[in-house]
């Protein structure tokens, strides 16, 4: 098959798209793509001091295509949602009217929906499992959770019950989640209203608390909460988010294994953490598998014991760099910090934009309809770190495909811009993979294969001709002057 024959499949529209994605250096958005990119934005982030206090101000919706307002909580005398901080969410007694500002975004943003999540670890598991066995108190919580989101404006619901069966939870919590879910669906169906739920990553978890297949038929999407897998409460230094290891605790078993219970790849939502996890282990210059004290460092803004977010690891790394070693694992696709001396180390696990990108590509690849992030308000928000540049190292197998590599990000929000942009270089590679034939047809013309220098800037996607790339240049110049 010929070069010109090729660029009806994919060759003339995806590198002029590649281009006008990446030739500014801004690199993609949400709209640029077809995949969901879900944002938690856990609310009380603003009490946080310094540069890692998080306002709604911040925010910046070209970067989602979900927003999910992160939390409200269980009125268990009414059976109805309540506000957990109502001077932050509500415009009552002069409050700030979290609520309505994030909402009041999409006027500005058509393409945003938001939604508002109930539940998280705080809430705990006891007074939903009380709920859900109760049809009367089931139905009472259907109406007034429907009222709710009306009033507020809401596209939808989040269902973050952590978790069914668990934490005081009973057995027949697993039916029970069924029967609030479906009736939640009845309702928000008809109403043009969504309903999503996060859900454990654990095997464990996900086969005690969840009739998948069922559930799939009445959520929209199910998140993954694919993180948490190790922590400090281990007693050993572990992965984060691993996306593979040799148990069970990873992603790509978490997803294989939903897979198989019988949700739809396109409802499934991969969780990225914008975190790490702190070990502090006795051992001089640690590794993961060491031995660690059940209780982890707190990082100096968030101030959770074994917690740390993205913008405060890459925060310290800039502030004191010789401290620190960094190593990269590759199993689990995620970095390490080590600061060591003679007698005991101190560990961070974390994702960065490799992380995420290697995560995005399998997200891709497994047809998943996107990704979701806990939390933006731990990412680099106020873009005060240096741009990572080995992002994109583990794509591609170059001597096949030639892919069009994004500038690394700058400034604000490096991980959640990496999500669009990797969608988008995912998306060509397997494009490409699937079109390239095994053995060309014909003999490409000398200097016409897109070889050359090994800059991004000069990886041009496919085959294309001399002739082709000058048309291609040509086109994109007249884009961008008319």
């Amino acid at each position: 098959m010929s070069v010109a024959k090729r660029l009806p499949t994919f060759g003339w529209p995806l590198v002029v798209s590649l281009l006008l994605h990446f030739g500014s250096g801004s690199g993609a958005i949400v709209t640029d793509h077809d995949r969901v990119v879900t944002c938690y934005i856990s609310t009380w982030a603003v009490y946080r001091t310094g540069t890692a206090s998080y306002n709604l101000d911040a925010f910046d919706p070209t970067l989602c295509t979900h927003a999910i307002y992160a939390f409200a909580g269980l009125d268990e005398q009414r059976n109805a949602i309540k506000s957990l901080d109502a001077w932050q969410d509500l415009k009552d007694n002069y409050g700030k009217g979290g609520y309505e500002r994030l909402v009041g975004m999409r006027a500005a943003n058509p393409h945003l929906k938001v939604l508002l999540a109930i539940g998280g670890w705080n809430e705990g598991s006891e007074k939903y499992s009380n709920m859900a066995a109760d049809p009367e108190r089931r139905q009472a919580f259907v109406s007034n959770a429907l009222a709710f989101i009306k009033q507020y404006g809401f596209d939808g619901l989040d269902l973050d019950w952590e978790y069914p069966t668990q934490r005081g939870g009973k057995p027949v919590d697993r039916e029970n989640f069924v029967a609030l879910v479906r009736e939640l669906s009845q309702v928000f169906r008809k109403n043009n209203l969504l309903l999503t739920s996060a859900i454990g990553a654990g095997k464990d978890t996900i086969d005690s608390a969840y009739d998948v297949k069922t559930l799939s038929k009445y959520l929209d999407f199910l998140h993954i909460m694919s993180y948490d897998y190790n922590g400090s409460w281990n007693g050993r230094i572990g992965p984060n988010a691993p996306l593979t290891s040799r148990d069970l605790l990873n992603v790509e078993y978490s997803v294989e294994h939903l897979l198989e219970l019988g949700a739809p790849a396109s409802k499934l939502v991969l969780g990225l953490p914008f975190y790490g996890r702190t070990f502090v282990s006795t051992v001089a210059k640690a590794r993961l598998g060491d031995v660690a004290n059940e209780i982890g460092f707190p990082g100096p803004a968030t101030k959770e014991n074994g917690f740390i977010g993205y913008n405060e690891v890459c925060e310290e790394l800039k502030r004191n760099p010789t401290d620190w070693t960094l190593s990269w694992d590759t199993a689990a696709s995620e970095m390490v910090a080590t600061k060591s001396n003679d007698s005991m180390s101190q560990v961070i696990v974390y994702d960065n934009t490799r992380s995420i990108a290697n995560k995005v590509r399998y997200a891709v690849r497994q047809k998943l309809a996107g990704l979701m992030v806990w939390s933006i308000d731990t990412d680099d928000f106020n873009g005060l770190c240096a741009p990572e540049t080995d992002t994109y190292v583990d794509f591609g197998d170059r001597e096949k495909v030639k892919l069009t590599i994004p500038p690394p990000v700058s400034g604000k929000y490096p991980l959640l811009k990496t999500i669009s942009n990797a969608i988008v270089v995912a998306q060509d590679e397997l494009t490409q993979e699937n079109v390239i034939p095994s053995e060309p047809d014909e003999v490409p013309t000398p200097g016409g294969t897109g070889s050359g220098p090994s800059g991004a800037g000069s990886r041009l996607v496919g085959p294309v001709s001399g002739a082709v790339l000058g048309m291609v240049l040509f086109a994109v110049a007249a884009v961008r002057y008319m």
